[in-house]
Formats: structure tokens, sequence, C-alpha cells
């Protein structure tokens, strides 16, 4: 076979995930349900950090901006990379949250809890305000 071609365990796996997720109705409960509750509660929890300076996102794929003046949304320099000191962190702190430069990406399960979204925004909002008093 070849690194392309189809492969049938793989394409057996995936028509089962399909199926599954049509019959848990996971589409439907992410971008009715969860999805908005976690958006909202996370522009609750961290929307008024000093380090936020947007949020941006839609369902359950989120990415926050991380600057140095909320007000200018001026950016840090290249002296301090600011997103791997957040992600650190998020590390320490037991959030797996990924840095892409100054924006911090997070993307919890699709099957995630309306506790378990509570508890996830409150880490995150624990992470960033160590962050800010790391870099203040």
């Amino acid at each position: 076979g070849f690194t392309y071609s189809g492969h049938p365990v793989a394409a057996a796996v995936a028509l089962a995930n399909i199926q599954l997720m049509k019959k848990e109705n996971i589409v439907e409960y992410v971008a009715n349900d969860i999805g908005p509750y976690f958006q909202q509660k996370l522009r609750e929890a961290v929307g008024d950090n000093p380090l936020v300076g947007h949020i941006e996102g839609v369902g359950l794929v989120v990415g926050i901006a991380l600057v140095k003046d909320k007000e200018t949304k001026e950016l840090f320099g290249d002296d301090i990379d600011i997103g791997m000191i957040c992600r650190d962190h998020c590390f320490s702190n037991g959030l797996i949250m990924r840095a892409v430069g100054s924006r911090m990406v997070l993307s919890p399960p699709l099957v995630i809890s309306h506790d378990e979204v509570d508890e996830l925004c409150e880490k995150v909002r624990l992470c960033f305000d160590l962050t800010h008093k790391s870099v203040s």
C-alpha cells in the first residue's frame, strides 16, 4: 500500500465515529447548547484580565490574544514570550492550552459538560491571573 491509499480499518473507524456523533446529536449539542455556554463563561472568566486583548471563537474553539496594553492592544516585544509564559502556568495547573505566538488556543472535547466548562473556565482565569502577575 501507499501512505495516501485508503485504509479499510481507518475508514471503518471514521464511519463509526460519524454514526455515533449523529446518534448522540453531538453537532446540535455543541452548536446550540455547550458551545454558546462555553463562549459566554470564558468571556466572563477572563474578559477583564489586563492581558486579554480580545477573544475570538465559535462553538468549542477559541483564541485569546494576549496584549501588553489592553487599551491600545499593544503586543509584547520579542523579549517576552507571553504565550509560552501563559502556557507554562496552564501546564503547571493541569490545563492543556496551546500557545501560538501571543495567542492562546483552547478547544475542549465535544462532549464536555456544563460543570466541566465551569471548572475549565476557572482554571483558565487562574492561569491568566498568574501570567499577569508574573509579567507585571
